[in-house]
């Protein structure tokens, strides 16, 4: 979010997903799914299973558990019939809320969502009704704490494998990438051996949203929360500033 601190809210995210990890984990083992029915279970022909890979370790969930994931794919790829799905909809006072969903039961998956909009006073809309207010973007974050470099060191490094924008927060640098450049601008950090806190291609608001009423902050909320707890629910995008 702008002029706060994005590690901070990584950091946020990854607490909320430790206390979660049974759904991270299923959300992550679908993506290798689908990722190994696509591209082949071997991550050196198969760039989105190693992004997968890398969100999985980011996520701390350990290697036999990634392999068994890959060679359950493998093994049953016919069987693997997940289906990407986006809606997008608004929340309380006009807030914008993408939710981006892996599920092999459509028609779950699109009650559920609607219910959560429901439930928080927000409504689903048509798709691109809210998608325009972001621009989708490959993001990695490198906490200071975890890193000698220096900031020009590292913004050098960024651009020169293909980074868009580089910047300095209070505990962290932000890499930005074009979604075609990410796996590239990951992999060549990764083999620098810069560790990252977070990398994912990601949906960020070109414009925040404040709630001024309790009622509404609360509302957003349930929604939200909503979203987090459904299995089937990947990852969920929104321009509500809640600080």
């Amino acid at each position: 979010m702008s002029g706060h601190s994005k590690f901070a809210n990584i950091k946020h995210k990854k607490e909320k997903n430790d206390a979660a990890k049974g759904k991270i984990f299923t959300i992550i083992g679908r993506e290798i799914a689908v990722a190994v029915k696509e591209g082949g279970p071997d991550p050196a022909n198969n760039s989105k299973l190693r992004d997968v890979i890398a969100k999985a370790k980011s996520n701390n969930m350990p290697n036999d558990t990634i392999e068994r994931g890959i060679k359950k794919a493998a093994g049953d790829a016919a069987a693997v019939d997940y289906v990407y799905n986006t809606y997008e909809g608004y929340g309380p006072g006009g807030t914008a809320i993408i939710v981006k969903t892996l599920t092999d039961n459509k028609n779950r998956t699109a009650a559920n969502v609607r219910s959560a909009f429901t439930k928080g006073g927000g409504n689903v809309g048509t798709t691109g009704c809210v998608s325009y207010m972001f621009d989708e973007k490959g993001q990695i974050i490198v906490s200071k704490e975890d890193t000698d470099m220096s900031a020009d060191d590292l913004m050098m490094l960024s651009l020169d494998l293909g980074a868009e924008d580089f910047s300095e927060e209070e505990d962290s640098y932000e890499i930005i990438t074009d979604p075609e450049s990410f796996s590239a601008v990951r992999e060549g950090l990764e083999k620098e051996g810069v560790p990252m806190a977070d990398a994912e291609v990601t949906m960020i608001p070109q414009n925040y949203v404040s709630l001024s009423s309790d009622d509404d902050k609360k509302k957003i909320q349930r929604i939200l929360d909503l979203l987090d707890e459904d299995d089937d629910v990947q990852d969920v995008y929104t321009n509500y500033d809640e600080d």
